[in-house]
């Protein structure tokens, strides 16, 4: 049986579904899970099939705790650089902020991360695809994470942690595991609010 075959889930079950789980159990995703999942991103549209990614899948406890902490330092770096300086200045009501700080603190408890790497600094777009084949493979396996970024000023520390090439940039840090909580609808925008037809200003109905 291939990874195909073992993609059962329907792909509209799978996208009107999936949403983005920052609250995850510590159990172990079994090794033939975690390759399905890897083997679904890369099967992404790219540019020109160069291919030009390289995925880390983080599994060795030590350095899932030291990325942990890292990706903390980096997450309040993101929110200094906007002027927050302490959960007491996130506006009420921010509960998607919340969310993500306290995945902040909780990081290096996921049982799994994959890194999302361009083999070259400014490379990210094309890469971008993977990330989504990724998040919908991990779906269908009952699996849950979400979209992470770092910054800059940790960038040299997990390049060290992983051997990655200065050459390289991170574009992505997707914590994945069994999800506490549950998959379901999300909230959006109605179409026609955001998306137009043959104009901007003409609604799509």
């Amino acid at each position: 049986m291939t990874t195909a075959d073992r993609l059962t889930m329907p792909l509209g079950e799978a996208m009107f579904t999936q949403r983005a789980i920052r609250r995850l159990k510590p159990d172990p995703i079994p090794d033939e899970v975690m390759k399905d999942i890897m083997e679904a991103a890369i099967r992404a549209p790219n540019g020109g099939n160069t291919q030009q990614w390289h995925f880390i899948v983080l599994k060795d406890a030590n350095k899932r705790k030291q990325m942990g902490e890292l990706y903390h330092e980096a997450w309040w770096a993101k929110r200094k650089d906007q002027g927050i300086m302490g959960p007491e200045d996130i506006p009420p009501g921010k509960n998607s902020q919340r969310s993500a700080m306290r995945l902040a603190n909780e990081f290096g408890d996921a049982p799994v991360m994959v890194f999302i790497c361009a083999l070259a600094k400014g490379g990210a777009n094309g890469i971008i695809p993977s990330a989504q084949n990724l998040l919908l493979a991990a779906r269908s396996h009952g699996i849950g994470g979400t979209i992470a970024t770092l910054h800059q000023v940790v960038d040299d520390r997990v390049k060290k942690l992983m051997n990655i090439p200065d050459t390289a940039e991170i574009v992505y840090c997707m914590p994945l595991g069994y999800p506490r909580g549950e998959f379901g609808s999300v909230t959006r925008k109605p179409l026609e609010e955001v998306c137009g037809i043959d104009s901007w200003d003409v609604p799509y109905r």
